[in-house]
């Protein structure tokens, strides 16, 4: 799903949730969630019906912040790392970077 800047909103079971990325991996669900987790927000996920038993298993992660835009939050730069030490950049919540630098663009 990554930063589109539409705030999509749903359930997950029960609970009325802020859609974070849907159709996920594990890996990337679990990266999500503890991210979310430090930053004060409390997640929900849920595992994708997948059609047969040689799909890979998706996810769906959620937040129960009606109000939190996965976009906003990162480009106002309201998020720490997991470390808690650095904010984080598009290339962070991207997994693509480590690097946390104010800067969005490359200089080449």
């Amino acid at each position: 799903m990554g930063l589109s800047g539409k705030h999509q909103f749903g359930s997950i079971g029960e609970t009325r949730v802020t859609f974070v990325e849907k159709n996920t991996t594990q890996e990337r669900m679990e990266f999500l969630k503890k991210l979310l987790e430090v930053n004060g927000f409390e997640v929900i996920t849920e595992e994708e019906k997948r059609k047969t038993e040689d799909d890979p298993q998706l996810y769906t992660v959620g937040v129960t912040d009606m109000v939190f835009n996965p976009t906003v939050y990162v480009f106002q730069r309201r998020l720490k790392t997991i470390d808690g030490l650095h904010k984080v950049t598009p290339d962070y919540w991207n997994q693509v970077s480590e690097e946390t630098h104010p800067q969005y663009w490359k200089n080449d």
